[in-house]
């Protein structure tokens, strides 16, 4: 399916290099002002153009063709189109049947039975994150003072990512990346047990976005090496702050008032320049294979934006269930 969330509900559709690429958001209040100016700092922090991106350039300027009236949300649902006009759909034709390693291209055949649309990976590309960071503006005006910021913090394990990119990019090969980000200003009270937590609600959207390995709340994997002694965070006041935050601000899936932290795994491009092997699916055999065209050899430095919308847009459908609770404690 293509929609997540209950009370804010974001849809997305679109191809690569189809027409558009578009979003629906469900659940916005009336009388929110909001224009397209407003996505502008967003959708170019999400634009390529810095050494290691792809060379396709799009516009991505946001066509708000309901929902908004006389510059105020309406209370309807919001629909924003983002025309594709930098596409090169030729240049995907060769991957019908020698399919990318590391790529999306052999499971999709196989989901829907080759009708999928190959042209720039179709519905699989991070081209349609565009349509996701369109519905993190609009989420992240909703739950202000709440404050999402993210940064990539390292790249082809290396923390420092213009050199790393460079080295990736000269040996015709890519790498992945590693990006923290952190929302400030969530009251406590936000989520619930089990399959509503926080963890999994964010882990959800986060791995939805392309490329995305892992996810790790807090101290993540290094608490499997602590002591309860050392991971637990002791109160410092009774408002909920503790001394330390290794629980990355959630409790019992339930936001604890604390900075909610975690971390995120971007894995290395698919498409590459550099020779690999492939099977081609037609003649059974393999053979040497590589992708030229226009493709990043870091996507991770694109992503951060990605992982605040995502981020955002789980905090707005969070609040507006607080907004529902039956019971306040």
């Amino acid at each position: 399916m293509n929609t997540f969330g209950q009370f804010f509900r974001v849809s997305i559709f679109g191809e690569s290099h189809g027409a558009l690429v578009g979003v629906l958001v469900d659940g916005c209040p009336a009388g929110m002002a909001l224009a397209a100016a407003d996505f502008t700092n967003d959708l170019q922090r999400r634009q390529s153009g810095a050494k290691g991106t792809t060379a396709r350039r799009e516009a991505d300027i946001p066509d708000i063709v309901s929902g908004v009236y006389n510059g105020y949300t309406t209370g309807a649902p919001i629909a924003i189109l983002f025309a594709n006009g930098d596409a090169r759909p030729a240049d995907y034709e060769r991957f019908r049947h020698t399919p990318r390693p590391g790529h999306a291209d052999f499971t999709a055949s196989q989901k829907w039975s080759r009708f999928n649309d190959l042209r720039g990976s179709g519905h699989f590309s991070g081209r349609l994150t565009v349509a996701l960071v369109a519905a993190g503006v609009i989420a992240k005006k909703l739950i202000a003072p709440v404050a999402v910021a993210a940064e990539l913090t390292e790249a082809g394990g290396c923390a420092h990512i213009a050199a790393a990119v460079e080295k990736a990019v000269a040996a015709n090969d890519s790498i992945g990346g590693v990006v923290t980000c952190s929302a400030k200003n969530i009251p406590a009270g936000w989520g619930s047990p089990f399959f509503n937590s926080v963890e999994s609600l964010l882990s959800h959207l986060i791995f939805s976005i392309p490329g995305i390995k892992a996810v790790e709340f807090g101290a993540g994997f290094e608490a499997a090496r602590m002591c309860g002694s050392e991971h637990n965070d002791a109160f410092i006041s009774a408002g909920g702050a503790t001394r330390t935050n290794h629980a990355g601000g959630v409790n019992g899936g339930i936001t604890n008032g604390n900075e909610l932290r975690f971390r995120v795994a971007v894995k290395p491009t698919a498409s590459i320049a550099r020779q690999q092997t492939t099977l081609n699916m037609q003649t059974g055999q393999p053979e040497a294979f590589s992708v030229h065209g226009r493709h990043d050899a870091c996507i991770a430095l694109r992503v951060p934006v990605i992982v605040e919308a995502a981020t955002a847009i789980v905090l707005a459908d969070l609040a507006q269930a607080r907004k529902n609770d039956t019971i306040e404690n």
